[in-house]
């Protein structure tokens, strides 16, 4: 019995489809606008800021929203960067300070509820996990300055922006200090499996690493 013959996408100039013409128009459109990483990265410290405000407020699922946002933005900006060639040093930098910014001020605006709700324990705890996150990323840069690699350990920011984001949306069921703890936790011991890492290296001389972007 004879096979049916395959359907054949429709193919547009190069024999490529359509859907993937398309996306490179928009691609080519999105690089030739005005757009530019820095933009995004403000984006998303806005999303951030207003992600702190709802939270101040108590409300937790659309700080989540808002928080997921933002860090998308994160996530966002250093993709594009790379895609439309438009990324500066300035930007690069501004982007990684802004990181830091945004997670410790959602984090300041969960010490402040913790601390008005007479929860002592739980706003401490979240003083540790904003030092443990600056922690993380500090290692990491001061390995590259040693040239030997700084990016091991359980809990980079994408894990981190995960726990917060749970913690946030599944505040109204008390998840948010459990998510906290784990945060302080998981930051704690990644912060020290960098450092034995590095030590590693430089007892092994390690040969100097390339730089990435996973903090």
């Amino acid at each position: 019995m004879p096979r049916s013959a395959t359907p054949t996408r429709p193919t547009g100039p190069g024999g490529r489809s359509r859907p993937g013409v398309r996306r490179e128009r928009a691609r080519n459109a999105l690089i030739e606008s005005r757009l530019t990483p820095n933009a995004i990265s403000l984006t998303g410290l806005v999303g951030n800021l207003i992600a702190a405000v709802l939270v101040w407020q108590e409300q937790y699922v659309w700080a989540g929203i808002a928080f997921i946002l933002g860090s998308v933005m994160d996530t966002l900006d250093g993709r594009y960067s790379r895609m439309s060639g438009k990324g500066t040093q300035f930007g690069a930098f501004l982007d990684s300070t802004l990181d830091r910014l945004e997670e410790g001020i959602v984090l300041t605006a969960v010490a402040y509820v913790f601390a008005k709700d007479g929860r002592d324990v739980a706003a401490a705890v979240v003083v540790v996990a904003v030092l443990a996150s600056l922690m993380v990323s500090y290692t990491r840069a001061r390995a590259e300055a040693l040239g030997v690699k700084g990016d091991v350990g359980i809990a980079n920011r994408a894990v981190r922006v995960v726990i917060l984001s749970i913690g946030l949306l599944f505040a109204d069921l008390d998840l948010l200090a459990p998510a906290v703890y784990v945060l302080a936790g998981l930051g704690t011991v990644t912060v020290l499996q960098r450092i034995f890492h590095v030590r590693r290296q430089l007892l092994a001389g390690a040969p100097t690493t390339t730089k990435g972007n996973t903090q």
